[in-house]
C-alpha cells in the first residue's frame, strides 16, 4: 500500500532531494509551499514537470499545499485532510546570519511553527511519523565532537530556536506517545544549497569569476570549523530514521572539521583560481556571537542506523564546484562529475 509524506519546506535543498527520494520509495508527497509573488519552486520544477507526465501513475503522486508555518489553523485542516504516514519538517528561517536581524520572525516560523505542527498532530488524532529538523548550530559553544547527549549552547536566535523546537518534538514524544525524532543535522551542502550560504557562495564565486560576470568574494569569519556532508546522503539518513521501531534523537555527521578558509582554499585550488586577487574579508558578514567549531560524534547513529557517507569534504567542494561552473556556461573540469558517477551509479536524485 502506497505510502503518504508531508514535507514543510519542500522547495529547499532537503526539501527538494526529498521530494525525489520519496516517490523512488513508493510514496504520494505532498508539499507545504509559502505562497510568494514570484516563483520559488526553482529546485523541484524537474520533479513537478516528471509527475504532470506522468499523472496516471499512482506511484508518481505530487500534490502542492499553499500554506504557512504562521498559521496554526491551516497546517491543522492540512495534517487532517491528508492524513500523512510520515511528516518531514523541514521549514524554517534557516539563515544564521539573517536570523539576528529579524530574531522574532526566526522564533515565529522556526520555534513556534514546530509546536504548531506537533499540536496539529496531536489535535488531530492521526498516526503519524514526525522528523524535526533540528540542527548542529544548537550546539554552539559546546566543546566539540558533540554527540546525542552534548548540553546545547545556542550562539543565534537561529540556534535558540532550533533548542526550543528540538524540546518540544521530545515533550510531545513524551507526553503524547507521538511518534517523533529530532534528526540533529550537521552541515550538509550540495550543488542546490541557497547562494546566500558560506559554501555556495563560494563555489558560486569562483566559476562566475572564471565567466568573468565577478572579480572579487566577501566573506567573514575565516577561521570558522564545521563539519560538512553531502546533503543527498543525510536527506536518505531523515527517512531511515522514520523507519525504526522507536523514535529517537540522531547527530549525523563526517567526523571531520574544516575552516571555511580550508573550503576556500579547495575550491579555488580545483579551478585553479588565485584567492589572494579575488577574497576580500567585509565585518558585515562576521556574526555578532560566533560558533568556532562544530564536529559531529555520530557513535550511535554509525550502529543503529548503519550510516557511514561515502562522501567526504574534497569530493563534496569537487560536486559543488562543477555543478556551478556548468551553470555557468563553463566546461566543468569533471573530477565532481566522476566521483557521483563512481559512487552513486544508481543514484536516485536528479544531477544538479
Amino acid at each position: 500500500m502506497q505510502k503518504t509524506a508531508l514535507i514543510t519546506g519542500i522547495t529547499g535543498q532537503d526539501g527538494s532531494y526529498l521530494t525525489e527520494l520519496l516517490p523512488s520509495k513508493g510514496y504520494a508527497v505532498h508539499g507545504l509551499v509559502r505562497r510568494s509573488s514570484t516563483f520559488n519552486t526553482s529546485r523541484i520544477d524537474h520533479i513537478i514537470s516528471a509527475n504532470i507526465a506522468d499523472i496516471h501513475n499512482p506511484e508518481a503522486k505530487f500534490f502542492f499545499h499553499h500554506g504557512d508555518l504562521a498559521d496554526g489553523g491551516q497546517l491543522s485542516n492540512l495534517i487532517y485532510n491528508v492524513k500523512p504516514d510520515e511528516i518531514y519538517h523541514l521549514g524554517a528561517q534557516s539563515h544564521v546570519r539573517v536570523s539576528f536581524d529579524m530574531p522574532e520572525y526566526t522564533g515565529d516560523i522556526t520555534a513556534i511553527g514546530t509546536t504548531r505542527i506537533l499540536e496539529a498532530i496531536r489535535c488531530s488524532g492521526i498516526s503519524t511519523r514526525f522528523y524535526q529538523a533540528s540542527s548542529s548550530e544548537m550546539f554552539g559553544a559546546a566543546t566539540p565532537p558533540q554527540n546525542e547527549k552534548t548540553p546545547f549552547y545556542p550562539r543565534s536566535p537561529y540556534a535558540s530556536a532550533k533548542v526550543y523546537a528540538y524540546w518540544m518534538t521530545v515533550n510531545y514524544r513524551e507526553a503524547y506517545n507521538l511518534f517523533a525524532c529530532n534528526g540533529i543535522l550537521f552541515n550538509h551542502e550540495s550543488p542546490r544549497r541557497g547562494e546566500t550560504f558560506v559554501t555556495r557562495k563560494i563555489t558560486r564565486a569562483v566559476a562566475d569569476i572564471l565567466a568573468k560576470k565577478q572579480d572579487e568574494l566577501y566573506l567573514g569569519n575565516l577561521d570558522a570549523k564545521r563539519d560538512w556532508g553531502y546533503a543527498p546522503e543525510y536527506v536518505e539518513f531523515m527517512w531511515r530514521m522514520l523507519q525504526t521501531e522507536k523514535a529517537e534523537d540522531f547527530v549525523i555527521g563526517t567526523g571531520k572539521t574544516h575552516s571555511v578558509r580550508e573550503f576556500v582554499e579547495e575550491t579555488f585550488s580545483y579551478a585553479d583560481v588565485d584567492i589572494e586577487e579575488h577574497i576580500k574579508i567585509d565585518p558585515r558578514y562576521f556574526r555578532p556571537t560566533e560558533v568556532e567549531e562544530l564536529v559531529a560524534d555520530s557513535i550511535k547513529t554509525k550502529k543503529k542506523l548503519n550510516w557511514d557517507p561515502k562522501i567526504g569534504f574534497k569530493d563534496l567542494v569537487k560536486i559543488m564546484v562543477d555543478a556551478d561552473m556548468r551553470a555557468a556556461g563553463l566546461e566543468p573540469v569533471g573530477e565532481g562529475d566522476e566521483i557521483l558517477a563512481r559512487k552513486f551509479p544508481k543514484r536516485w536524485w536528479a544531477v544538479d
